[in-house]
């Protein structure tokens, strides 16, 4: 009697062991299957790599990006943004339908990802510079505060109309940036398309000393 409750004491074991387990992997699934729906449609989250959006981000951080701002909104003027760059940024970069489904999900790296300003919309005319060498739009003087400690709104000359449904984007640290300006004479001509815009850049969320708003 002895053994045969040993071996169904050990049996009882085995299928309890096993139904944890079980438990364990489908919560780690459904978890992840929901941590990938929220970044593809609530919330994304963007590693900045480069220093061109400093002083405002810097290299390390991370940002949160909320790709409900724009569901039933255009991009405005100032707006930071996290956009796929393929078509502009990437004038010559060719994307399958898996490619972009991938993206929408967050699956992919963010080598083909951007973090830039808006400073120009659909039907603006851009150019460089006033006389007290500040970017015009539509003929009016911008202030920058944003630009980086002393940078230039920009060093390179330039007058550009925006087309609809497209964008004209620049760093904050223009003097580092590579931006809308250094593809003027690539396919797209560095404005990218409103449908390539991943979200809006709302704050920066790592590392937690440096958490703050974007502005």
């Amino acid at each position: 009697m002895n053994q045969i409750a040993r071996t169904e004491r050990a049996t009882s074991k085995r299928r309890a062991f096993s139904w944890v387990w079980r438990f364990a992997v489908l919560a780690i699934i459904l978890g992840l299957l929901a941590t990938i729906l929220i970044r593809a449609t609530v919330m994304d989250v963007f590693h900045i790599e480069s220093n061109s959006m400093e002083s405002m981000l810097n290299p390390g951080q991370s940002i949160a990006v909320d790709r409900r701002a724009y569901a039933e909104s255009a991009p405005q003027r100032g707006d930071v943004i996290v956009f796929d760059g393929r078509g502009s940024f990437l004038p010559y970069a060719k994307a399958s339908f898996a490619d972009d489904l991938l993206n929408a999900f967050s699956l992919t790296g963010s080598n083909n990802k951007y973090v830039k300003r808006v400073i120009g919309v659909g039907g603006d005319t851009i150019e460089c510079c006033s006389a007290d060498g500040r970017l015009l739009v539509n003929g009016e003087p911008i202030d920058e505060p944003y630009i980086f400690a002393g940078d230039a709104p920009s060093e390179q000359k330039f007058s550009v109309a925006v087309p609809e449904n497209r964008l004209w984007v620049m760093g904050d640290h223009r003097s580092t940036s590579k931006d809308s300006r250094a593809l003027l004479g690539a396919s797209g001509g560095g404005m990218i398309s409103i449908d390539r815009v991943t979200g809006k850049a709302t704050q920066v969320v790592w590392p937690l000393d440096q958490r703050s708003e974007i502005e």
